[in-house]
């Protein structure tokens, strides 16, 4: 593709060279450029895309495409066969050219992203599953891993993939027939311009509360929702959450997005009643056209019940029928969302990736409804993230689990003994039982020894994950297998 066609809709570029070089491939990862290539520089969290300039050039790079502000004799320097192009934003900038490069592939599906701090991962595979049901392809990009169909492509190393990932994934859904896709869109890549340039059908906003404030994401709680609003600016329809304070603002903020609501407490267009929870599902009726309905779906907390009706908004949007939306939230399962691991010793041990205050107490009470016996909360905090929720985490477990084990999480470059000291300065708050146990597999076990049948245990926080990072190197760690080695003595 021609340079000049990559760059359209682009304003205000500077451009020294030719614009009609053919470009075979773009990136911002020197390390990816090849022979033809257009490399763009990002100023990142911890390296900057401008020192790499030089490796780009020497690997082929036809083109460079730095941002404002870098020296004009950084520029004279460069090889004059080189196109130059200075953008004001070259973040943006990525998303742009990666839309025109892969065609703009959005625009062969009906696109719908989910956004909010809890509830992302389970609503978009409740709407794939229903969608399926209905007899559409579909496509899947999200926390645990991009699908097309039952095919899985690749795990997720993070919510929302790089712009021009993204824009390459959906081109592969769109060229394989898909007919909708649905994704996680984080905070993260809202502010950083990872879906510029798509175009959403429909989004979903499911809750919003404390969650990603720190150096590396949102520096306070209006910059976490303000990011997260811009999908909606970027949508046609959108369905939201009746019942959250914060999201119910929405409407006000982007009066050209057509919006319907749901919910089981405040007024809405789609009301949940007669809610049933129990330890292997939640039921609940709604008006689905003229007739009110029994829904089931076998992930248990009233959580669940905000999830599906998300999902149901959706499917009738798109012509699902009454009975494919009650067979798909039915047969629904998430890996790492209110999981059950069997195991020889017929102990309840669920895993669950709640790592927020909000979804540890949400998780937390939904358990502590319908265990006969004890609840038993094993949980840590993520190193290099926020750390104010760590003793506000430690609090609610303290408050509501009859006993807690604080261990690790992912602890990345921080010291873990830091953060579970953190995690202890709020569960001594309470009356709470609980021990300190680092070693997150030595947690497990002990979790495991003290437990009987009548008990849950929780593994809250890493869910789906099947790695635990310390020190930027991600080692296996699979609870589902952990669990039952320390059960089989394997360990």
């Amino acid at each position: 593709m021609k340079l000049r066609e990559i760059l359209v809709g682009l304003e205000g570029l500077k451009v020294r060279g030719d614009l009609e070089v053919e470009i075979n491939n773009l990136d911002k990862d020197s390390r990816n450029i090849k022979q033809g290539d257009l490399f763009i520089a990002i100023k990142g969290f911890s390296t900057d895309g401008h020192e790499y300039i030089e490796t780009a050039i020497t690997q082929g790079a036809k083109a460079i495409m730095l941002e404002e502000g870098v020296s004009v004799e950084l520029i004279k320097k460069l090889p004059k066969e080189v196109t130059v192009i200075v953008a004001k934003d070259t973040r943006y900038a990525l998303a742009i050219c990666s839309c025109n490069f892969y065609a703009n592939p959005s625009r062969r599906f009906k696109l719908i992203g989910v956004t909010g701090t809890k509830g992302k991962t389970t609503t978009t595979f409740m709407i794939k599953k229903i969608l399926e049901k209905a007899g559409k392809k579909v496509g899947l990009i999200g926390t645990i891993a991009t699908y097309i169909g039952d095919e899985k492509l690749e795990d997720s190393d993070r919510t929302t993939p790089e712009s021009n990932k993204l824009q390459q994934i959906f081109a592969k859904m769109a060229d394989a027939g898909c007919e909708a896709v649905v994704m996680e869109v984080s905070s993260q890549s809202l502010k950083l311009h990872r879906v510029a340039g798509s175009e959403f059908d429909i989004g979903v906003f499911t809750n919003f509360s404390k969650d990603h404030i720190s150096e590396k994401e949102h520096p306070d709680m209006e910059d976490y929702f303000n990011s997260k609003v811009e999908l909606f600016k970027m949508c046609k329809t959108a369905f939201i959450n009746a019942d959250d304070y914060h999201v119910a603002k929405l409407p006000k903020l982007v009066p050209n997005c057509t919006i319907t609501t749901y919910g089981i407490d405040n007024f809405c267009n789609m009301l949940a009643k007669d809610i049933t929870i129990t330890n292997s599902y939640v039921d609940f009726k709604v008006k689905l056209g003229m007739r009110n309905e029994r829904i089931k779906t076998g992930i248990p907390g009233r959580f669940s019940v905000y999830n599906s009706l998300a999902a149901i908004c959706i499917a009738e949007k798109l012509g699902a029928t009454i009975d494919q939306i009650k067979e798909a939230l039915e047969e629904v399962r998430v890996p790492g969302r209110s999981e059950l691991v069997n195991n020889s010793k017929e102990l309840t041990i669920m895993i669950d990736y709640a790592h927020s205050p909000e979804s540890l107490e949400n998780i937390l009470n939904a358990v502590k409804s319908y265990t006969r016996g004890r609840v038993i909360s094993v949980f840590g905090c993520g190193g290099d993230r926020d750390t104010s929720k760590r003793p506000i985490m430690g609090e609610i477990s303290g408050r509501i689990a009859d006993f807690t084990i604080i261990t690790s999480d992912n602890p990345r470059t921080e010291e873990p003994q830091k953060i579970v000291e953190q995690i202890e300065e709020g569960i001594k708050k309470t009356k709470g039982k609980y021990t300190v146990i680092v070693d997150r597999i030595e947690a497990i076990k002990e979790a495991i020894k003290m437990a009987d049948k009548k008990d849950i245990i929780l593994l809250a926080g890493k869910g789906h994950e099947p790695y635990q990072e310390i020190n930027g190197v991600k080692h296996s760690f699979d609870e589902r297998i952990i669990v039952n080695d320390i059960i089989e003595n394997k360990i």
